[in-house]
């Protein structure tokens, strides 16, 4: 594949935008609408060297440079990481069918090679159900194995098991594979979101995909259905963070308007601190005898965590609950 001299360049929507009001699976809740484009970075020797992924029509969804061969993909759904060189590509991440279609039909204006690595973060349909679309594209599909089982366990509620791709490689605690020069290191540490979140490391370009292990100023779906654990959600992203240094670079799952799909450490230890204020919040209400519809109907905000704010705070609250009685 031949890479392209050009400074690097946004997919935006040039026609108006449609709002599509779908009543799918309950973690639809969390997807997120367009965030705003950050600014374009000065064009440096690196930058020149970058693929210019460029196409024609009237797009909705809105492609973005990361670091090195490192993008994101955002249109509807959790955010969609994908890195693409000479030496490979892996994806992270489906969110919906025809979003899926969208970033392949990218990709090949790019390339025709296979697409070797298809990675799920954990088993929600906002990031999975694009899953079919890669699969007689890819060489390989990963995910935790509680992912997997999740996966099976929905497909099998709906009667659909034979109508869905589902990872065909499981690890229990750590996963690497190298694309070229790129190292693809998966680490799982425990409940937090799901029972099943892998945390996935581009370890040549110091990034990281979280998946739906960090809500970026926006109230999170917590799954206690499927194990999700507010206590171990803080320990995983200590684990995380000194896994890491403050120089790298994170994709996160969803955010509030008006912050971004992609942070940093500042921003993990916000999402964490309003994680630690909602358990502190849920034991006092729970010490003073409120009940769960008291304190949904007289809290907005968590104290102490006031960046969170809007719709949602039920989710969290029901949750906590959960978790303490």
């Amino acid at each position: 594949m031949k890479m392209k001299s050009h400074s690097r360049r946004k997919f935006m929507k040039n026609g108006s935008q449609v709002v599509l009001v779908l009543l799918l699976a309950p973690q639809l809740i969390a997807c997120k609408g367009k965030s705003e484009v950050a600014a374009t970075a000065v064009m440096n020797e690196e930058l020149k060297k970058l693929m210019d992924f460029s196409i024609s029509g009237d797009e909705s969804y809105q492609i973005r440079n990361l670091a090195g061969n490192l993008w994101t993909f955002e249109e509807r759904g959790g955010t969609i990481g994908f890195d693409v060189s000479d030496d490979g590509i892996a994806i992270v991440d489906t969110q919906f069918p025809e979003q899926s279609q969208h970033l392949v039909d990218a990709i090949r204006e790019q390339t025709d090679r296979s697409i070797d690595l298809l990675i799920n973060t954990h088993h929600h349909g906002d990031h999975t159900s694009g899953n079919n679309v890669f699969k007689k594209l890819i060489k390989d599909s990963v995910a935790h194995s509680n992912s997997k089982k999740n996966q099976l366990s929905r497909a099998e509620g709906s009667d659909k098991v034979d109508q869905i791709f589902f990872p065909e490689t499981v690890f229990e605690d750590s996963w690497k594979t190298n694309l070229g020069s790129e190292t693809v290191l998966m680490n799982y540490y425990g409940a937090g979101h799901t029972n099943g979140d892998a945390i996935t490391a581009f370890v040549n370009t110091n990034a990281v995909h979280l998946g739906d292990l960090v809500f970026n100023r926006r109230y999170p779906y917590i799954d206690k259905s499927a194990g999700a654990n507010i206590q171990n959600w803080i320990v995983v992203l200590d684990k995380v963070l000194e896994s890491h240094n403050t120089e790298t670079k994170y994709i996160f799952g969803h955010s509030d308007n008006g912050y971004d799909l992609v942070g940093n450490y500042e921003d993990i230890k916000a999402f964490q601190n309003y994680l630690e204020r909602l358990l502190e919040f849920g034991e006092k209400s729970f010490k003073a005898g409120k009940t769960l519809e008291e304190l949904n109907a007289e809290t907005t905000m968590i104290p102490g965590a006031e960046e969170w704010k809007g719709d949602g705070i039920l989710r969290s609250l029901d949750a906590v609950y959960q978790e303490l009685s």
